[in-house]
């Protein structure tokens, strides 16, 4: 049976649950139209506070999931993956509980409704009844919290996250918020029934109440131990994100509100909580990957598809939402601002096999690939990670589509040659990426066409498929470039590769591999029943009902990675860009080769070959 107040009643509500504010929305419309000459505000003070509330939270998450600032105070080093952001999809279902006891003290309590915008005094005798009231009353339920019937019906789920973050300390029962109510609103009653209360005490020791929750759950430390060595009654008085994540880890231990204090006096201190305070501020937490992924942002809609903006929208496969147009200009201003600083820097991180590996991005957007006076920006950029990550000990590093482009930098041979002394192996991913296109073709194909022939993903497909006595119709108006790869393939197959220029030379072909990209008019030319397979970027949109188009391609990685919890671009769960696969391929096998330039053709194959052995499977 379950426990009473140990679920949400409006659990299967959705975002539905957001009508729930409908009388209060209500009360304030009819107050603004109705109540002309003394209008009830108290409807709308607690709406804006549940609004400022959220945005604490938001901004505490955002702040967390900025790796590139925080990787090296971070208490815990596992990365919150998909499990714990559907587990916390709806944290803020505590809002409108209290919103709703909010609204209902207010009407309670009349003289409440005609609070001061400020009393000095106030704030005095909350802080008194915050230390003797709220703080000793947490502490003792909080342990209570922690025996039994009371841990196993209800805190374990607050416990049952692995990474905490600010979305964490609103997961948790009604019951728990309910107590969490009398702890905080007791010194706000107490100021108000005293007469020292104002609407300026309550939206101040609510946020800051909800501020400091946020920063003991965010996982990161913010709090420099120098404080503490310079004040030691100081680490009595404030707790630190280290202290609380101590909590998590062990349980039973460093149960205070806000004031280790507390826990002094009930002899329930972690001996470790200095100690690891100190660590992390030297920086000892931090781990060096073994593999980078570096990424590039698309466009500026997708650039909002990372956990620092939105974790939960970040842990789906990106698509277009109406709330992303009130958020391009924003992102437009970052972008320029990103474009001036022009740094690196780090988006997400997994472990697979318990080895850390990393996704960097270059603050460049797919446009200026394409902008000739970008291109020499763009390779330094690139050459600096390249550089950054072999400084590091990073064993391989893949570049994402873009950042390999064979008329930036040669598929990366650029960098390996000013370099040759580099440890870090640079990997295109290329291999793969032929491999799994090269796989999604029926064993019954005799004949394909195909576009971006000359490309160097286009070369390898050609030869590979003419070596399997399939006909490979190759589009190219330059005849040197053809001549060039058929003279490449053996001359018992060079026949099986055809020149064609137009796409009307394909009508009758009903298997399309398209390295271009493809207008309607173009698509126009395949015969009813054809499929597009694809490795263009941006991917085609499919404008014929009578084809089918295939994805990008890409590879599931193994059921053993940790710690993943943002979907790459239009990818699903867990399903990441064929390159990104190879780099990780490369250094599972512990390749020490360089990946770059032209595809080795014999290699094909034995990458696939390999990329299953590892448990990374075709999508």
């Amino acid at each position: 049976m379950v426990a009473p107040l140990s679920s949400w009643p409006w659990n299967n509500l959705g975002v539905y649950k957001y009508l729930l504010y409908g009388p209060l929305v209500a009360k304030v419309i009819y107050s603004s139209a109705w109540e002309q000459g003394k209008p009830d505000r108290w409807c709308l003070h607690v709406l804006v506070l549940c609004a400022l509330r959220g945005l604490v939270h938001q901004l505490w998450c955002s702040f967390g999931n900025m790796l590139f600032l925080t990787r090296r105070r971070r208490v815990l080093g596992d990365g919150v993956d998909f499990r714990q952001i559907d587990k916390e999809w709806d944290w803020d279902n505590f809002l409108i509980l209290q919103s709703f006891i909010g609204a209902l003290v207010c009407y309670s309590f009349p003289s409440i409704r005609k609070l001061p915008l400020w009393d000095p005094k106030g704030v005095f005798i909350a802080l008194l009844l915050h230390v003797w009231v709220s703080e000793p009353l947490f502490y003792w339920v909080h342990r209570a919290f922690h025996r039994g019937y009371l841990f196993t019906r209800y805190h374990s789920l607050h416990h049952s996250t692995p990474v905490p973050q600010s979305f964490t300390a609103g997961f948790a029962t009604p019951l728990e918020h309910l107590f969490l109510c009398v702890v905080m609103g007791a010194p706000l009653l107490g100021a108000c029934s005293l007469g020292t209360g104002s609407a300026g005490l309550v939206y101040g020791y609510v946020l800051l109440f909800d501020f400091l929750r946020c920063m003991g759950h965010s996982n990161v430390e913010v709090l420099p131990h120098g404080l503490f060595q310079a004040l030691p009654v100081l680490r009595y008085l404030i707790y630190t994100p280290t202290y609380h994540s101590l909590h998590h880890m062990e349980k039973n231990s460093n149960f205070c509100l806000f004031m280790p204090l507390f826990d002094l006096l009930g002899g329930t201190i972690n001996g470790k909580s200095w100690d690891l305070h100190k660590e992390i501020n030297l920086g000892k937490n931090d781990e060096v990957p073994d593999f980078v992924f570096l990424a590039h942002v698309v466009d500026v809609f997708s650039s909002l598809h990372v956990p620092f903006v939105f974790r939960t929208f970040g842990s789906l496969p990106f698509s277009m939402k109406p709330f992303l147009s009130l958020l391009w200009p924003a992102a437009f201003i970052i972008m320029l601002l990103m474009w001036a600083w022009s740094k690196t820097f780090l988006i997400s991180f997994y472990k697979l096999r318990g080895r850390v590996h990393q996704i960097w991005a270059v603050p460049r957007y797919g446009f200026q690939y394409f902008l000739p006076f970008a291109r020499d920006g763009i390779n330094d950029q690139i050459e600096l990670a390249i550089l950054r990550a072999d400084k590091m000990g990073v064993k391989v590093l893949s570049l994402a589509a873009l950042n390999k482009n064979e008329a930036l930098n040669g598929g990366g041979t650029l960098f390996v040659s000013k370099h040759p002394d580099l440890r870090v192996r640079v990997v295109h991913g290329n291999t793969l990426t032929a491999a799994v296109i090269l796989n999604e073709i029926p064993k019954d194909v005799k004949e394909v066409f195909l576009t971006g022939a000359t490309s160097k993903l286009g070369r390898a497909i050609a030869l590979y498929l003419c070596r399997k006595k399939i006909r490979v119709l190759m589009l190219t108006l330059s005849a040197e470039r053809f001549q060039k790869i058929q003279k490449e393939a053996p001359p018992e197959c060079q026949h099986y590769l055809v020149q064609v220029t137009k796409y009307q030379a394909a009508q009758n072909c009903e298997t399309w591999i398209v390295g271009k990209w493809l207008s309607p008019l173009e698509q126009r030319c395949a015969p009813p029943g054809t499929h597009f397979h694809q490795f263009v970027v941006p991917p085609i949109i499919g404008f014929r009902r009578d084809c089918t188009y295939g994805n990008l391609a890409a590879m599931r990685l193994p059921q053993d990675v940790q710690g993943l919890g943002m979907c790459e671009y239009t990818m699903q769960r867990g399903v990441v860009h064929a390159c990104h696969a190879g780099g990780v391929v490369h250094f599972l096998e512990g390749w020490t080769h360089h990946e770059v330039g032209a595809i080795d053709v014999d290699r094909i194959d034995v990458v696939w070959r390999a990329a299953l052995k590892h448990g990374l499977t075709p999508v």
